[in-house]
């Protein structure tokens, strides 16, 4: 028989569980800006959309691991682990059917994580060829980009990188960011 203190465990929170999913929410709206499809060509799809809220949440997890203490990289895991619970709820509301979630989730946090180094080491090089490169090729999926977006899309990553640079650990930890 389970211990009382065993079950408490079990239905505490993590400390930055809340803010990881206002800081999650508030990547997501800065992503859903309209000028990213209509200006720049990002396709206004399922792809396109998780392509963009991916870029926003490598470039705000970046930041906070940059922090290098232990609430900091807390918080970071916290977004991540916020997104992806976004991701399989998302999937299961596209009729997709539990033995196929876990496989589909799985899918995207790796395609994640490989994105999230990619754009961190183009960042960290100031390797703007790098990052439009890696943008390019993910964003537009292999498809041509229409011309100058994929670097307009590299530049306002490196601007976001910088906004969110000049931000402070108590602003995060509240769970707000702003984004370029």
């Amino acid at each position: 028989m389970p211990r009382p203190m065993a079950l408490f465990g079990l239905l505490r929170r993590r400390p930055y569980e809340r803010m990881g999913f206002e800081l999650y929410g508030a990547a997501v709206a800065a992503a859903r800006a309209p000028e990213y499809y209509a200006t720049l060509g990002v396709p206004d799809t399922t792809a396109g959309r998780f392509e963009l809220i991916s870029l926003h949440v490598a470039v705000l997890i970046r930041r906070l691991r940059r922090f290098a203490d232990k609430p900091a990289q807390e918080l970071a895991q916290s977004v991540f682990d916020a997104m992806f619970s976004d991701m399989d709820v998302t999937i299961r509301e596209m009729g997709v059917g539990d033995l196929g979630v876990g496989k589909r989730v799985k899918f995207l946090w790796e395609g994640f994580h490989g994105r999230a180094q990619v754009y961190a080491t183009a960042l960290d090089a100031e390797d703007m060829a790098g990052l439009e490169a890696a943008i390019a090729r993910n964003v537009w999926a292999g498809q041509p980009p229409p011309e100058g977006s994929a670097a307009a899309l590299a530049a306002r990553a490196q601007a976001m990188a910088a906004t969110l640079e000049g931000q402070g650990f108590e602003g995060f930890a509240a769970g707000q960011a702003r984004f370029a």
